[in-house]
């Protein structure tokens, strides 16, 4: 493949976006727009390339619908903004453009590079116990003074019902209805900014949900050439597939554009399949930096990859060190070093922490963000991977003690705090933020939260409740659980469980942890651990000790953690015998720093 050129303003094959309502429909003989609120049925202009306009402007507020071909049945708009109906009815203008005057507060935001960041994810339906944007808004104060530097939210395209993860969304312009609708969404990042915060949200490209899904009646959105876990892809390298592309990419800067909004992370981007001579993310790619030289400020994609290649955060300019086609994204998820660090910390083995458990994983993985690198997988039954080439910046492999999916996942949705104690907590909190990562937090980990996060969903439709009850259950047989023990995703108790208790953060143990927290993340900012420059991580693994090692960017000296993980008391001077009168940075446990009781966590500048 042939280098692609820079990043330019991105040019969109759609007709332009505007109140005369433009929809792509080239498989409609007929296209009508129903106004609901005034009985109305309009007949759409056809125009070249399968695309239909309304004859005339539609007011911002306005609900509408379409009918195609002689059915009767009201449809969304594909590029819908607004679904106040919910995922199967009529939607909505929304002019953007109107909201500087009355809205926006940020224009003294210059940005925020995501590359060494404290991130912090959260799932707007369960962070509160009202569920929406604004009470979400309300907490930002909170996290900044935690030390986060980006939210991340989990998605908030449309869903059926009112719960839901959102990866099984539609109407991937609009805002889920019950988190409040896309002005929610603008008043959250504007609030984010005045707390200098700001914003990633969760996007997902590789599929859409089945539920609400009227896509395929409009144009070849899908293709039976390529097939993912949710069954045919989205067409990205068919005929038709300039539009579908467009119909993402114009989505994404609209997010970036229109809201404001400061990073996309994409969900699972090894299941968007693309043959096409240019992968439709290297597209997207350069359009993010084509808009971000337009806007002024920094703008980041974070991929969520199984594929172990830094092909994915290649430039696009770029020829691939690897397999994988070079796909310009800022950063991507180290899946492999919240599985070592998860086997090591709970000794857990089945399934694919099989690999993870085995000795020397956690320090090999910690030191290259990669296990399988061109090795053999065993849960895979192949080699999988490549090394991560000399002079990346290891900033770009976002780590986790946890996330949605490493919780949500597990049959029960609980965390390692259902099984790990307070010391194992706050040696997982230093290890993974004062590591020369970009590391990220999940909702309530930092004050050691034991509520679980559980698979919820709230599908109407009978028939889909239960094939997702029942795919649920068979998913987690292999793993001994019975079907009566795995939580019902349909059950509103399954989601009420999940929400987060504020109150527990009153309770002793649990200040005490949210205390480490905020001074993890003050000792990251104070050593400059996120910025540029930063060294790849030194890791040991003596069997009672982990040791994390880091150069300090510009200094003589380096950081280093050292966790007890044995029964009995531990000499540093074992760990560390070059190290001379090391200064104490933090301890989790009073004492002196020359001898580690079991459970301590110390980090320490040593002179190199």
């Amino acid at each position: 493949m042939s280098p692609a050129p820079g990043p330019t303003t991105w040019r969109s094959p759609a007709l332009p976006l505007g109140p005369q309502v433009p929809v792509w429909a080239p498989r409609a003989r007929r296209l009508t727009l129903h106004l609901p609120g005034r009985g109305e049925l309009i007949d759409m202009e056809p125009r070249p390339g399968g695309w239909w306009v309304s004859p005339r402007p539609l007011e911002p507020g306005t609900d509408y619908a379409l009918r195609l071909d002689e059915d009767p049945a009201d449809r969304p708009d594909p590029r819908s903004p607004w679904q106040p109906y919910g995922v199967h009815g009529a939607s909505r203008t929304v002019d953007t453009s109107s909201w500087d005057e009355d809205l926006w507060t940020d224009s003294h935001w210059q940005g925020m590079d995501l590359l060494g960041s404290v991130v912090y994810e959260l799932h707007v339906g369960t962070f509160t116990p009202a569920g929406t944007l604004e009470a979400a808004a309300e907490r930002l104060g909170y996290l900044a003074q935690l030390g986060v530097d980006v939210v991340e939210l989990m998605p908030l395209a449309p869903v059926p019902g009112h719960a839901g993860w959102g990866y099984d969304g539609v109407s991937l312009w609009a805002v889920h209805e019950p988190y409040g609708g896309p002005e929610a969404l603008a008043r959250f990042v504007d609030v984010a900014h005045r707390h200098g915060i700001g914003v990633c949200l969760d996007v997902v490209y590789n599929h859409l949900g089945p539920s609400g899904n009227y896509l395929g009646l409009f144009g070849p959105y899908f293709t039976a050439a390529h097939t993912t876990p949710w069954g045919e892809a989205v067409n990205y390298d068919q005929e038709g597939s300039t539009q579908v592309r467009a119909w993402v990419i114009d989505a994404a800067l609209r997010w970036l554009r229109d809201f404001h909004v400061d990073a996309l992370r994409l969900d699972a981007i090894h299941e968007i399949a693309d043959d096409s001579p240019r992968h439709v993310l290297a597209e997207l790619a350069d359009a993010v930096a084509g808009l971000s030289a337009e806007l002024g400020r920094p703008l980041s994609l974070v991929a969520e990859s199984d594929l172990n290649d830094v092909g994915v955060i290649t430039a696009t300019d770029q020829a691939p060190p690897a397999a994988v086609a070079s796909l310009g994204m800022t950063a991507q998820w180290a899946d492999d070093v919240h599985h070592a660090l998860h086997s090591r910390l709970t000794g857990e083995s089945q399934g694919y922490y099989g690999d993870f458990a085995q000795e020397g994983a956690w320090a090999t993985t910690t030191q290259g963000a990669f296990l399988h690198a061109g090795t053999w997988s065993t849960f895979r039954g192949r080699a999988w991977g490549a090394p991560v080439p000399e002079g990346t910046d290891p900033r770009r492999f976002v780590v986790f003690g946890s996330n949605h999916d490493q919780v949500g996942n597990r049959a029960l949705g609980d965390r390692p705090s259902s099984t790990l104690d307070d010391d194992a907590l706050a040696a997982q909190a230093a290890l993974v933020l004062l590591s020369p990562y970009t590391p990220m937090l999940f909702m309530g980990e930092e004050w050691g939260t034991r509520r679980p996060f559980r698979f919820f969903t709230d599908h109407p439709e009978e028939d889909l409740a239960a094939t997702v009850r029942d795919g649920r259950r068979r998913e987690f047989a292999d793993f001994g659980w019975q079907a009566e023990q795995i939580p019902d995703p349909q059950d509103p108790a399954t989601r009420t469980v999940s929400v987060l208790d504020w109150s527990e953060q009153d309770q002793p143990g649990h200040s005490r942890m949210l205390a480490w927290y905020r001074q993890m993340t003050a000792l990251r900012r104070r050593l400059s651990l996120g910025g540029p420059g930063v060294s790849w991580p030194r890791a040991q693994d003596t069997g009672d000790a982990l040791v994390l090692e880091v150069d300090l960017p510009d200094q003589d000296d380096r950081l280093v953690v050292v966790v007890n993980l044995g029964h009995d008391d531990l000499e540093l001077s074992t760990v560390l015998p070059d190290a001379q009168e090391p200064e104490l940075l933090a301890a989790w446990r009073p004492g002196p720093a020359e001898l580690l009781p079991p459970g301590q966590t110390l980090a320490l500048r040593v002179g190199s």
